[in-house]
């Protein structure tokens, strides 16, 4: 298992910035659930953001802009404990794709997903698109479907 930490302290450009949004946001998940956590407190996630020109597409095709989405995480992480194990990260000319192992609770609900997200930026190396992807286990299964055969194969 490798932390986020751990792959931060060698990464430079963009995708030390990728890392940098994940570790931020590690730490504001956990300070939420101090009295008076507020959208505001996201401001050293803002800091990494195009925040005028941000729009982050979830995995339900949801899109938000950067005051939703600002307001979407604290909903979010005043309920639910958050870590993530690195798994890889892949840096081109314009995208960075970070690919990791998520774990959340939300009371007696606790989950560990794959996510890989595409993170856009702008010519000031500020990220102005966040695309997230998830594989998870179906609901109530605790495991994955097989597929046998060829059929629906690709």
């Amino acid at each position: 298992m490798t932390s986020v930490d751990e792959v931060l302290a060698t990464a430079t450009g963009r995708s030390r910035a990728v890392l940098e949004y994940s570790q931020i946001t590690k730490r504001l998940v956990d300070a939420a659930k101090d009295p008076g956590f507020t959208a505001a407190d996201w401001a050293p996630l803002a800091e990494l953001i195009d925040v005028d020109n941000f729009v982050r597409v979830g995995p339900f095709k949801e899109v938000m802009d950067w005051a939703q989405y600002a307001d979407f995480l604290t909903n979010w992480a005043k309920s639910s404990e958050w870590d993530c194990i690195f798994q890889r990260l892949t840096e081109t000319p314009d995208v960075v794709f970070l690919e990791l192992e998520e774990h959340s609770r939300i009371g007696d609900f606790s989950s560990a997903v794959n996510s890989v997200s595409l993170y856009e930026f702008n010519a000031d190396n500020k990220i102005r698109r966040i695309a997230v992807y998830l594989q998870m286990e179906l609901p109530n299964t605790g495991s994955v479907p097989s597929f046998d055969g060829a059929e629906g194969a690709q």
